[in-house]
C-alpha cells in the first residue's frame, strides 16, 4: 500500500471486481446510491465525479444488512453518463481510473463513506515472450467460445503491457475470488501470468465439457447418475 495520506471517497461496494481502465454500465435503484448519484451529478467538473468500489466479499449489494464483509483493495471510478429514470433510478456508465484501498468505512450518512490510500500500479518491464503467450491463450479462449456467445472482446488486444493486464482480467470469465485476486497482483507482469494460467485452466475445463465455460460449468446444478 502507498504511504499517502488517507482521503475519503463516496462508495458503493458491488458483488463484482472492477478493473482500472474498464467501462461498466450500472444500474443504480437502492435509495442509499441514489443518493450518492445526486451528490456526483452537483459537482461541476466531471473530472471530480469520483467514487471508489470495493468488491462484497459476504452479503449483498441491497437491503437493510447489506454487505457485511468486503474486500480491502479497490477502484477508484469516475461517473461518466447518467441517465436518470422516470422512477427515480439511474442507469450510469462508470471507468475504473485506478487502484485503492479501503481502510474503513462509515455507512451513517445518506451514502456510505469510505477512509481510503492509494495503491499505485509500479511501472515495470513485462517480457514480450510472456505477452505473447497471454494473448494467444486468449485468443484461443475467444475462438472456443465463439460458436457459443459473442466475442468477450472486440477488436486487437491492446500493446500497452498495463493495460493488456486490466483488459485481460475483465474480459476472463472467472469467479469473483479470482479477479479480485487479478485486481489485487503487485503489478502488470504477475497479473498477465495469472491470468494466463486461468485461462488456461478454463480452457483445460471446457474441453472436458465443451458445452460451457468452466465457471458455467461450476455454477450448474448436475447430477452423475
Amino acid at each position: 500500500m502507498s504511504d499517502s495520506p488517507a482521503a475519503t471517497l463516496p462508495m458503493f461496494p458491488l458483488n463484482a471486481v472492477l478493473f482500472p481502465g474498464v467501462s461498466v454500465p450500472l444500474h443504480v435503484f437502492e435509495d442509499r446510491y441514489r443518493a450518492l448519484v445526486h451528490h456526483l451529478l452537483r459537482i461541476e467538473d466531471p473530472a471530480e465525479r469520483v467514487f471508489g468500489s470495493v468488491a462484497i466479499r459476504e452479503g449483498y449489494e441491497v437491503g437493510d444488512h447489506g454487505a457485511q464483509s468486503l474486500y480491502r483493495v479497490g477502484v477508484r471510478l469516475q461517473l461518466a453518463d447518467a441517465e436518470a429514470n422516470p422512477d427515480g433510478s439511474f442507469d450510469v456508465v462508470v471507468v475504473g481510473r485506478d487502484r485503492i484501498e479501503l481502510d474503513r468505512l462509515e455507512t451513517t450518512g445518506l451514502f456510505p463513506v469510505g477512509h481510503v490510500s492509494e495503491r499505485p500500479e509500479p511501472v515495470i518491464d513485462v517480457p514480450e515472450e510472456l505477452l505473447d503467450r497471454a494473448r494467444a491463450t486468449f485468443t484461443a479462449y475467444r475462438v472456443a467460445v465463439s460458436e457459443l456467445r459473442p466475442d468477450p472482446y472486440a477488436g486487437a488486444l491492446p500493446r500497452d503491457p498495463e493495460y493488456l493486464s486490466w483488459t485481460l482480467a475483465a474480459c476472463a470469465p472467472l469467479p469473483l475470488s479470482e479477479r479480485q485476486q487479478l485486481l489485487e497482483a503487485s503489478d502488470a507482469g504477475e497479473r498477465i501470468s495469472l491470468v494466463n494460467e486461468l485461462l488456461r485452466a478454463e480452457l483445460r475445463a471446457m474441453n472436458v465439457i465443451p458445452s460451457l465455460p468452466a465457471t458455467e460449468v461450476a455454477r450448474t446444478r448436475w447430477s452423475p447418475n
